[in-house]
């Protein structure tokens, strides 16, 4: 049944979402009806990062000078074995942190051509398009432009239990606001029309038509990415400019993200890129994955049609969690407490715009054809990139979720990225888990 089929495959933006429940088993991805248990009490206040006074004061750069030889040597060998159990052709890893900088790209960006994958690629980033939305959020509250505790009633109507819903629990995903991209008629359009543009409005129609989650506002988490849509608009609405423009204006200028790209509905893509390779929504086969480069990706908007590079990633992975150059420190200890556990206690949570796991903090991406992980170590100032050109999971995986022929399956199941970085967390002594159910 085409519709079974469909359930796993809009991972899109929602991207595997490893810090926030939706971890890396595709049967339990961003279509699933949420992760967290409907309950009538506020989950309590995460303490997954340790010490936030002291993450805001790494206001310092960190060197760009290569890391020691043996480290180097630990980290290329733990990147190569994890990559090559993954279903990617192409992979870059980057790791930064106080002792230097580990960067290398590995296989090849176009099979057709044997072109190799190199450090300064643009890679569609998905859902890593959050963390941005997230703190444009946090900046314009910071600046007394909006609460977070207002209610989405006040800057958009329609909403389903819009005078219950603040923005804080858009933010952090416990709106009960169902994704868009849950609806199998709207899967059915998009993946039949994949270079259609979407407008955002057709977007917000698509989620607020479908029926709520069946929990009450801020009692539980249920990922969707019709939450950050309507951020979108309220970023929009208050500052009176297009998101592209605040975006530019409040972080790609201030932190010099000169590789970071929202391309507002066009399907556009700067070289070099690498190719990319998906089996969401039945396209392709497990021989032969489409070659999904060129499908627009403005069906994920505000919640994740940005453009970026592992460079400007890492500058923004560690800005992020800083709030150096972007944020008061002040309400960047606020960011770094606004984790919930709404999976119970010591599974991390989602806060604004990000996620949290065993002082990890950050976002994965994932649309089809590609899978980006961008997390930083509040415990040890390090933070981790990896960019793959597939975003077909491999290990054992569910029945529904379709791999390679050649799939390893006596690993655990795993989106590409995923992989990668969970391999050098528990490398570098941080290990970094999915969250429990």
């Amino acid at each position: 049944m085409v519709t079974a089929r469909l359930a796993r495959p809009i991972a899109l933006a929602a991207a595997l979402l490893v810090l926030a429940g939706c971890s890396a088993q595709p049967s339990t991805g961003p279509t699933s009806t949420g992760t967290g248990t409907p309950s009538s009490a506020v989950p309590a206040v995460s303490t997954c990062v340790a010490d936030p006074s002291a993450v805001v004061t790494r206001t310092a750069d960190l060197p760009t000078s290569a890391l020691p030889d043996d480290l180097t040597a630990t980290i290329d060998k733990t990147a190569q074995a994890a990559f090559a159990q993954t279903s990617a052709k192409g992979a870059i890893v980057a790791v930064q942190s106080p002792k230097g900088l580990f960067f290398k790209a590995y296989g090849v960006a176009d099979p057709s051509t044997g072109a190799p994958m190199t450090t300064d690629i643009y890679q569609r980033v998905g859902s890593i398009t959050k963390p941005f939305t997230g703190t444009l959020t946090l900046q314009l509250a910071a600046e007394g432009k909006l609460s977070l505790d207002d209610k989405i009633s006040k800057y958009v109507d329609g909403v389903p239990r819009g005078d219950e819903v603040t923005i804080r629990m858009l933010a952090d995903m416990s709106s009960s606001v169902t994704s868009y991209t849950k609806d199998p008629a709207w899967q059915k359009i998009f993946f039949s029309e994949p270079d259609r543009v979407w407008k955002p409005e057709e977007l917000l129609k698509a989620g607020l038509g479908l029926k709520p989650q069946d929990f009450a506002p801020g009692t539980a988490f249920d990922y969707s990415n019709t939450n950050t849509i309507l951020l979108g608009f309220v970023i929009e609405k208050v500052t009176g400019k297009s998101y592209q423009d605040v975006l530019a204006e409040k972080i790609l200028t201030p932190l010099g993200l000169t590789h970071t790209i929202f391309p507002a509905g066009s399907a556009a893509f700067p070289d070099p890129h690498a190719q990319g390779f998906t089996l969401q929504g039945g396209h392709g086969t497990p021989e032969n994955p489409a070659n999904t480069t060129n499908w627009n990706p403005s069906w994920g908007w505000t919640a994740g049609e940005l453009i970026s590079s592992a460079p400007d990633l890492l500058k923004f992975g560690r800005a992020e969690a800083t709030g150096a150059g972007l944020v008061p420190a002040k309400d960047q200890i606020e960011r770094l407490t606004s984790f919930r556990e709404f999976n119970g206690p010591g599974n991390g949570g989602y806060g604004i715009g990000w996620g949290c796991q065993n002082g990890w903090v950050g976002h994965a991406g994932e649309l089809p054809g590609y899978n980006t992980s961008m997390f930083y170590s509040t415990k040890d100032d390090t933070t981790i990139i990896t960019m793959v050109n597939s975003d077909i999971p491999s290990g054992d995986c569910p029945s529904d979720a379709r791999t390679l022929t050649d799939n390893p399956t006596d690993l655990p199941c795993s989106s590409p990225a995923t992989r990668i970085f969970q391999s050098l967390a528990q490398e570098l002594g941080t290990p970094f888990a999915p969250q429990k159910k």
